[in-house]
């Protein structure tokens, strides 16, 4: 009987440090390696800033870059995701808060307004793009009281400053909404759906 020799699936590699996102790709069937990233997130969007990228883009850019910058620390031939989300409130870009204080005026400047986060992922195989994603969604916080706002950030914390919003919608940031259009899995950082029917295609899923 003859044996036919069949290349093995490459690795997957996760070129991030978010642990929302690793906890998705978990909680999906995943098995993967974590690679952080190496890239210098604020000088980069501003770079892409200053040339009037569209958010969209930028988003893509830096996941893109994420991606690349893991894949020299990354077993040959893996396929590496890199993946990133942007907050846009009317046409600026907002950024994770440094601190507490930044937190608060974050806040304070999303209160009864409506933002976009846009999320990307990217595929990046042997130093080549080979597929992407952006998805968006909006969302609209409430107009809570500055007692609410005080009263959150001191029972969530340090916490908050993992999210560029300065809050996690799966927790109790889902207090300062007062409603949200888009897709659960964008908001949270990652367009998952697009992304597994991309693994299925690839054969790293079943399909």
């Amino acid at each position: 009987m003859r044996h036919f020799w069949q290349a093995p699936e490459p690795t997957l590699v996760l070129a991030s440090g978010s642990p929302t996102r690793a906890a998705l790709l978990e909680a999906a069937g995943l098995s993967f390696l974590r690679v952080p990233p190496a890239v210098d997130e604020s000088a980069t969007l501003e770079a892409l800033r200053a040339a009037g990228v569209p958010t969209e883009d930028a988003a893509t850019t830096l996941a893109e870059l994420k991606a690349r910058s893991a894949v020299g620390r990354s077993p040959a031939g893996s396929l590496v995701l890199g993946a990133d989300q942007i907050l846009e409130l009317d046409g600026v870009w907002l950024e994770k808060p440094a601190d507490l204080a930044a937190a608060r005026a974050q806040l304070l400047s999303l209160r009864g307004r409506t933002h976009r986060l846009v999320s990307a992922v990217v595929a990046v195989k042997e130093g080549a793009r080979i597929w992407h994603a952006t998805q968006s969604a909006e969302l609209t916080v409430r107009p809570f009281s500055d007692a609410f706002l005080d009263a959150y950030l001191e029972r969530c914390g340090e916490t908050v400053l993992a999210s560029v919003g300065a809050y996690r919608l799966e927790g109790e940031g889902a207090q300062l909404m007062s409603r949200v259009r888009g897709d659960h899995f964008t908001i949270l950082g990652l367009p998952l759906l697009p992304l597994l029917a991309f693994l299925r295609d690839q054969k790293i899923l079943a399909s």
